[in-house]
């Protein structure tokens, strides 16, 4: 079976799961992992600017696509002339119908359900934190964090911490006169790089605040990642106490 991804996160998890690279014949120029099988994988563009020229050159059996990471229009014209199984996920349970649906189509459900396993044995065995309130920002000019709509919600949450803008949805702007008091602020490493120095910054007009700089992958790449991160969280969430 011929699949192209237009998931960076779904990319791993079929690899992950078992795809051999030759028969992933497309992804994005943000499906890095595992470097060492996507490096020969064909790019069609970006997540959002997708080649459909290419794509149709490459004739796939299977699109996979995101309701939040790629464009409904370019979708629907892909599904024209291709099967495209659209993904929306949210939550845990959905992540967990994820890896389940796509080891049934690649014929390795044993290998989905074991990450499954680790992953609900990851979550199953945190500690969390008690009775902190964060706020998780992934743009800086003007600040926008993150509603209770999010796969990154659901994370920060199952971790024990109390999102801040958990009364509203998707990825709000705010200012910083909202973050004062917040026990700990998240700088994800995407899609906005930050770096020390707006820790710095921020840090300045919130000295109350703890500010971290956070592995974005960790809070928003679903699919099998996240049974990798489970030193990760710990090692967060020590940091946080």
């Amino acid at each position: 079976m011929k699949i192209i991804s237009l998931v960076p996160s779904i990319t791993e998890a079929l690899l992950d799961l078992g795809l051999k690279s030759p028969d992933l014949v497309g992804r994005t120029k943000f499906c890095i992992h595992p470097e060492d099988k996507v490096c020969g994988v064909p790019i069609i563009g970006g997540t959002k600017n997708l080649n459909i020229g290419k794509i149709k050159s490459l004739k796939p059996d299977l699109i996979i696509a995101n309701k939040e990471e790629n464009e409904k229009d370019q979708i629907e014209e892909l599904e024209k002339d291709f099967k495209v199984l659209m993904t929306n996920i949210s939550t845990l349970e959905d992540n967990y119908y994820l890896l389940k649906t796509l080891g049934n189509i690649l014929n390795e459900s044993e290998r989905a359900q074991h990450f499954n396993t680790k992953i609900n044995e990851i979550f199953d065995g945190i500690s969390p934190v008690s009775e902190r309130t964060c706020a998780y920002l992934i743009w800086q000019n003007p600040y926008m964090t993150v509603g209770s709509d999010t796969f990154i919600h659901e994370i920060l949450q199952r971790l024990g911490f109390k999102n801040l803008f958990a009364n509203r949805k998707r990825y709000p702007i705010v200012d910083v006169e909202e973050l004062q008091e917040t026990d700990c602020i998240f700088l994800s490493s995407e899609p906005y790089p930050f770096k020390q120095k707006h820790a710095d910054e921020l840090q300045k007009q919130l000295p109350q605040s703890r500010i971290i700089l956070v592995d974005g992958e960790a809070f928003s790449w679903y699919g099998t990642h996240l049974a990798k991160c489970e030193s990760y969280f710990q090692e967060l969430l020590q940091e946080c106490n």
